[in-house]
């Protein structure tokens, strides 16, 4: 949630026939809080209900990781609410201090990857060394966006697309752990319900704007470039020797 600007589409009234961008606010600040359930019922049991410092939790930076990451959902509620509300200022200030929260969040979720490689931790049925890609590659994903959405920031419609996938980027993990049959601890079914957000913001783009938003469009193909790619690459030999290294340097 880095700074955004007042963005002067809003004041303008829209084209004739087009439901224009009116509605972005309501839209947005939606989607974050269907985020923040999905969030919420995917580590309810392991982590919410469980108590959020007593949760039984394998390694204290899994516990800072937790709290991360339930502030980033946290923080977005907050941003979206406070542009709808018309707060652009504070929105502004806080805007820093998410940036901030979210290379924190790059630099535990890397630890947190690292720490459940080295306890050859991972989903059932899974190399923990091939998974390992999994993780590294959401951070780097989430990374990337995130720079680009803190430099777009004075452009508020790319800003709030790009925020809006890459906190995409993170909810894999949460909806693989909604205790429902077909996806729990299923991590390709979980990648792919995740990727209905993206579905949505598509069909948002398509039914306020009449075509695709750019940030929409290379956020998104960037995501599922490395969703696609990333498994391949964790089964060769040359990730499987890193992944050895780095749990031997660990250990």
């Amino acid at each position: 949630m880095a700074t955004t600007v007042a963005d002067p589409v809003l004041r303008t009234r829209p084209s004739p026939g087009l439901p224009g961008r009116r509605y972005d606010h309501w839209f947005f600040t939606g989607m974050a809080l269907v985020m923040l359930l999905t969030v919420f019922f995917g580590f309810a049991r392991s982590y919410y209900l469980a108590g959020v410092f007593s949760a039984p939790l394998p390694s204290m930076i899994v516990h800072l990781h937790g709290a991360a990451f339930s502030c980033w959902i946290l923080l977005l509620i907050t941003q979206t609410t406070l542009v709808s509300a018309g707060r652009v200022d504070i929105h502004r200030q806080l805007g820093i201090a998410g940036f901030l929260l979210g290379c924190l969040m790059v630099i535990l979720g890397v630890g947190v990857a690292t720490d459940s490689l080295v306890r050859m931790a991972g989903p059932p049925g899974r190399d923990p060394r091939a998974f390992y890609i999994v993780p590294m590659a959401d951070m780097l994903t989430f990374s990337v966006i995130l720079y680009y959405a803190f430099r777009r920031r004075a452009d508020s419609a790319a800003h709030k697309r790009l925020i809006y996938v890459a906190t995409t980027t993170l909810l894999v993990a949460a909806i693989a752990r909604i205790p429902v049959a077909f996806s729990h601890r299923k991590i390709m079914v979980a990648m792919a319900l995740s990727n209905i957000f993206l579905v949505v913001l598509a069909g948002y783009d398509l039914w306020s704007m009449r075509r695709l938003h750019r940030a929409t469009v290379w956020a998104s193909g960037f995501l599922i470039f490395v969703q696609q790619v990333r498994m391949p690459i964790g089964r060769t030999a040359a990730w499987h020797s890193f992944a050895v290294w780095v749990q031997n340097y660990f250990h």
